[in-house]
């Protein structure tokens, strides 16, 4: 019956003679799981961040553009005239079913002003829709109704960003700012949104009804045109017939025939962002795959050392199997060290790259999340590569004659 006890005290001892030898050992072990544990980190702090701004800018969202025209021969770039209507993006949400709600924009940027204090930031000509077309809550005040569209009525939804950059600790429900020398009241405050996928700051931004923004601010080159129509599909199922449903439409109202290209652009803003998320998690597996060539490497580096160790340690395995040690106890006790090499190095390991981790994230500013699972796999992974890689060398020695053992010099 194999001595499990005795074997494992055989094995440390037998490690704690050659300590540098050890520790020399286990930095290849130390290194693959650090940086398995990094990469990985990097990668999936990756993914989060695009996921995060998925959801930042709406979820089944659709973007309507002006599309690219021809005058007197010569072809304009996509938006270069305008195309769009708000009776268009009416239109859109009275007859395509598989729209949710439709947010028509005009926007610009313009200097406001706030007693003594003054902020240069986009103004955003919609109606109350964007909200719910962006999933964009409120935290303060109220939104700008139907009826303030309607009667173009001078007052403004502010993003964090601004209140920030005009009011500091004032609270700006009910306060009156300057926009291009017009006075508005404001109404409300949105809540933070954090950066666009552009890397953009949503919430550098004042949100005015449409028709204030086309009459009082910015002007049109003819009455109703807005610059992009923002589209919610009822789901994600939904887009793609959404997305149909708004070419037909549009091409129907803009009178474009059969053989003429659409003077507007509908771009599915979710796929894309969904694609990107994509790309990082690909980017992520990419990352660990590479970073566990180094694990091998360290495994390899054990095979090695342990070949090694059997060879300089044959008069002892002689000694053991002619006092009655068996085959299995040999191995085990090769597998043994083998697989402690491989632990330690990989709690060493796992330590190195958590902190690897966090100090990149901070000194680099890029976003890393070490995920528990990552961990485990890596700590995992490094005692098998113990086995493994220990499994031969153990192998080998079991099969020595104690009697050749004993006299080798």
């Amino acid at each position: 019956m194999i001595n499990i006890p005795s074997t494992f005290r055989i094995s440390f001892r037998a490690l704690k003679v050659n300590k540098m030898r050890s520790a020399l050992t286990m930095l290849g072990i130390i290194i693959g799981v650090a940086a398995v544990i990094t990469m990985l980190a990097v990668g999936t702090g990756a993914s989060r961040k695009i996921s995060e701004q998925i959801s930042s800018i709406g979820s089944n969202l659709l973007i309507i553009l002006p599309g690219a025209t021809t005058s007197g021969g010569v072809r304009m770039v996509v938006g270069a005239q305008p195309t769009l209507t708000i009776s268009d993006a009416d239109a859109i949400k009275k007859e395509c079913n598989a729209v949710s709600d439709v947010a028509p924009v005009l926007n610009g940027v313009a200097q406001v002003v706030y007693g003594h204090q003054n902020w240069s930031t986009g103004i955003t000509g919609t109606t109350p829709s964007m909200l719910i077309v962006r999933d964009w809550p409120l935290a303060s005040g109220r939104s700008f109704a139907d009826r303030d569209v309607r009667s173009a009525t001078k007052v403004c939804l502010l993003g964090q960003t601004v209140v920030d950059g005009l009011f500091g600790d004032i609270d700006p429900i009910g306060q009156i700012i300057r926009i291009k020398k017009i006075p508005f009241i404001v109404i409300g405050v949105l809540a933070k949104k954090g950066q666009s996928p552009q890397g953009h700051d949503q919430d550098d931004n004042i949100y005015v009804p449409v028709t204030t923004a086309q009459k009082k601010l910015f002007g049109t080159p003819f009455p109703g045109m807005v610059r992009i129509i923002m589209v919610k599909a009822k789901s994600t199922e939904a887009l793609a017939p959404a997305e149909k449903q708004m070419n037909d439409l549009l091409r129907q109202r803009h009178r474009i025939g059969q053989k003429q290209e659409n003077d507007f652009n509908v771009r599915n803003l979710t796929q894309m962002m969904q694609v990107a998320e994509q790309s990082a998690r690909v980017m992520t597996l990419l990352l660990g795959s590479i970073a566990s060539i180094s694990l091998l490497v360290g495994g390899i580096g054990i095979m090695n050392i342990m070949l090694v160790s059997v060879t300089e340690r044959t008069r002892e395995i002689g000694i053991r199997m002619s006092v009655g040690a068996k085959t299995w106890d040999i191995r085990l006790q090769f597998i043994i060290e083998a697989v402690t090499l491989s632990l330690i190095g990989g709690i060493a390991g796992i330590v190195l790259g958590v902190s690897g981790s966090k100090a990149l994230g901070i000194l680099a500013g890029w976003p890393t999340i070490v995920s528990p699972l990552a961990v485990f796999l890596s700590f995992g992974f490094s005692g098998l590569v113990g086995v493994f890689f220990g499994f031969y060398p153990a192998y080998k020695a079991s099969l020595f004659n104690p009697i050749d053992a004993l006299r080798h010099e």
